[in-house]
């Protein structure tokens, strides 16, 4: 698994995941039950994985979608 996408915001992260599945790529949620801890404040990003082979496609659909990636 490879880091695509990490961000506070949960619509960007359901709405990459609804575009990856589009294209089915399959991704996976980390770092789900660590923002639910902070009490939903947005102080912890979440983090969408893909696996390696799909990561290159994975990218362009962000990219082409305007979604920021927010990695390092």
């Amino acid at each position: 698994m490879k880091e695509l996408l990490r961000s506070t915001d949960p619509t960007i992260i359901a709405f990459a995941q609804a575009l990856l599945s589009g294209e089915d790529i399959e991704c996976f949620q980390l770092d789900v039950n660590m923002s639910v801890l902070e009490g939903g404040i947005g102080i912890f990003p979440r983090r969408l994985m893909v696996r390696e082979d799909d990561h290159d496609a994975a990218v362009i659909v962000m990219h082409d979608n305007e979604i920021p990636l927010g990695t390092k």
